[in-house]
C-alpha cells in the first residue's frame, strides 16, 4: 500500500496540474477548493444570482436588491483565475478571495434615484386632532430625503463592502414649513365645531346633496398653513372615496365627487374663513344599448349628447350601422358643461311647446315663445350652458351659397350653448338680418323656423342676453329627452295642463 504522504502528494498534483482550485479557497463564501475551473465559475455565478442580496437601511427601514439590479457585474472567470498560485495558502484555516466585480455607475445612480421615492418621507406641518371632546394641536414632524450623490459616492468608494454588510443610506432631514399649531388653533376649533358642510351640486338634475363629518373626522382634514388652515390631501381623499363607494351622492346617473375639486373647494373656504364649500357632481363615461328604431342621431337626441361627441367616443365604429342589442360608448355627461356652473339660474326650453322659461332661485323671471330648428336642422335637446355673449354674431348655410360665394346673416344678442358639430355653435339669439336685407324674427316665434338655434323676439332676446351669465344651465326638453330637473318638469306639467284645458 502507498503511504498516506503519497496520497496527499497525488491529490496536490491533481490540483496544481489538473486545472482545479487549490484546497480550502473561498470566494463569496462559496467553497471552491478542488473544483475544476469551469465548475468553480458556474458555482460563483449561481451564488451571485441567487444568494447575494444587497441591503440598504435608513430611518429604521430596509430595502433589498440584487447585485445586478444595482449595476454590479461579476466576472466569474477572472475571479477563478485569481486563485492561481495560491498553493496551500488555504490550509489549514481557509483563504478568502474578493470576487472580480465591475460597476455600472449609471445603473447604480438610476437605482438610487428610483429608491429615493421610497425613502422620501414628507415633512408634516402642524395639524390637529380631536382629543377628549376638543381640538388639540399636534406639532409638525420632520421628513427625510435620500441624498443620492453622497450615497453614490460612498458606494463607489468601496463597492465590495456592499456584498458583506448593509449600506447605510445618506439622508437629509426635512423641516416642516409650519411646526407649531398654536397660531391657528382657534380657527381649527371653529372649523370643527361649526360644523363644516360640503355641498355637491348636480347641474343635470338641479339638486344639491350636503355632507358633513364627525368632529373626529373633520379635525383630521386640516393642518396649519402659512396664513390659514389648509386641507390635508390623504384624509379628505379617504372621506370622498368613502362617499363615492357607498353611493352617498344619491345620483340616479352615477354621479361622483372629484377628490381634487373637493380639496380645492375646502382650501378656498378655509382661506375665506367660512364653514361651507360647494363642488359640482361629476359623471363617468357610460354605455348605451341600442333598441329598436335607434339611429346614431336618435341616440344623440335621447341622451342629450351631440352626435359628433358620441362618434368621438366610438372611434372606428360606423354609427350608421346599428343592431338591436349593440352597446356603444357614451362620453361623460360633463362634456356639455365645460364652464363653471351658475347654480341658481336655469333656462328651460320646451321644443314641443316652442317656449322658454328662465328661473332664478327657483322663481320664474322670463317666459315667452321661441322658434327652434326646423326638421332639416333641428335644435338638439339636452343639458347645456351659456358659453358666450356676442351682441352681433354671424351665420351662414350652404343654401345661401352660389357663384358669388356664400351669404351671411346677422343675429342679434347671440349666446352660444352647444356645438352642433366642431366649430358650429347653436345658441340663443334675437332678430336676424338676412343677406337680402330683410329681417327674420317677431312674426315667426312659436313655430320651428331656424337652422338649429333658439330665436326669441328681439327685445326679449336682449333681456335674456343681459340676464343670463356664462355658465347658466340651459335644459332643452322634448318628447325624446324628458325633463331632468324639477323646474323642467314644472314647465312640462304647465304645458300639459294647458293642452288639457284646450282639449276640454
Amino acid at each position: 500500500m502507498l503511504p498516506a504522504i503519497a496520497f496527499v502528494s497525488l491529490f496536490l498534483v491533481s490540483i496544481f496540474w489538473g486545472g482545479r482550485i487549490p484546497p480550502n479557497v473561498f470566494i463569496l463564501d462559496v467553497a471552491l477548493g478542488g473544483l475544476p475551473h469551469d465548475a468553480a465559475a458556474e458555482a460563483l455565478e449561481t451564488a451571485w444570482s441567487q444568494d447575494i442580496v444587497i441591503r440598504f437601511t435608513a430611518d429604521n427601514r430596509e430595502w433589498e436588491t440584487s447585485p445586478t439590479g444595482l449595476g454590479l457585474h461579476l466576472d466569474a472567470q477572472s475571479s477563478v483565475q485569481a486563485t492561481h498560485g495560491l498553493g496551500l495558502a488555504g490550509l489549514p484555516f481557509g483563504y478568502w478571495l474578493d470576487p472580480a466585480v465591475s460597476v455600472d455607475q449609471m445603473i447604480m445612480r438610476q437605482y438610487l434615484e428610483a429608491l429615493a421615492e421610497d425613502v422620501y418621507v414628507a415633512p408634516i406641518n402642524a395639524r390637529y386632532e380631536w382629543q377628549n371632546g376638543a381640538v388639540a394641536g399636534i406639532a409638525g414632524q420632520n421628513g427625510i430625503a435620500l441624498d443620492v450623490d453622497a450615497t453614490l459616492s460612498g458606494m463607489l468608494a468601496a463597492p465590495l463592502d456592499m456584498l458583506t454588510r448593509d449600506v447605510s443610506l445618506v439622508t437629509t432631514e426635512l423641516q416642516p414649513a409650519i411646526a407649531s399649531p398654536d397660531s391657528l388653533l382657534e380657527r381649527a376649533q371653529r372649523f370643527v365645531s361649526a360644523p363644516f358642510e360640503l355641498t355637491a351640486y348636480d347641474p343635470f338634475e338641479d339638486r344639491q346633496v350636503s355632507f358633513t363629518a364627525s368632529p373626529e373626522t373633520l379635525s383630521t382634514w386640516i393642518e396649519a398653513g402659512e396664513s390659514s388652515l389648509v386641507a390635508r390631501n390623504a384624509p379628505v381623499s379617504d372621506y370622498v372615496n368613502s362617499l363615492n363607494s357607498t353611493a352617498a351622492t344619491g345620483s340616479s346617473q352615477g354621479g361622483f365627487l372629484d377628490t381634487q375639486e373637493v380639496i380645492d373647494a375646502i382650501n378656498l373656504s378655509l382661506a375665506a374663513g367660512i364653514t361651507q364649500a360647494q363642488v359640482q357632481m361629476r359623471f363617468n363615461p357610460t354605455t348605451y344599448e341600442v333598441v329598436a328604431g335607434d339611429t346614431g342621431y336618435r341616440i344623440a337626441r335621447k341622451t342629450g349628447i351631440p352626435f359628433f361627441l358620441i362618434e368621438e367616443a366610438n372611434p372606428g365604429r360606423d354609427l350608421g350601422v346599428l343592431s338591436v342589442g349593440d352597446v356603444i360608448n357614451l362620453p361623460s355627461r360633463d362634456v356639455t358643461l365645460p364652464l363653471p356652473v351658475v347654480a341658481n339660474k336655469r333656462i328651460v326650453v320646451d321644443l314641443e311647446t316652442q317656449s322658454l322659461v328662465a328661473f332664478e332661485d327657483g322663481q320664474v323671471v322670463l317666459n315667452w315663445q321661441i322658434s327652434s330648428g326646423i326638421d332639416e336642422a333641428p335644435t338638439s335637446p339636452g343639458i347645456y350652458q351659456i358659453l358666450s355673449h356676442e351682441p352681433v354674431a354671424y351665420g351662414s348655410s350652404y343654401t345661401l351659397c352660389g357663384d358669388a360665394g356664400c351669404g351671411q346673416w346677422e343675429m342679434n344678442w347671440f349666446m352660444g350653448i352647444y356645438e352642433a358639430v366642431p366649430g358650429l355653435v347653436n345658441g340663443f339669439h334675437g332678430a336676424v338680418l338676412l343677406p337680402n336685407g330683410g329681417y327674420l324674427g317677431g312674426n315667426t316665434v312659436g313655430t320651428p323656423y331656424t337652422l338649429g338655434c333658439v330665436m326669441s323676439q328681439d327685445e326679449q332676446a336682449r333681456q335674456l342676453y343681459d340676464w343670463a351669465d356664462e355658465g347658466t344651465i340651459v335644459e332643452i326638453i322634448s318628447s325624446e329627452f324628458p325633463p331632468q330637473s324639477e323646474l323642467a318638469r314644472q314647465v312640462g306639467a304647465r304645458a300639459s295642463a294647458s293642452d288639457d284645458n284646450l282639449s276640454s
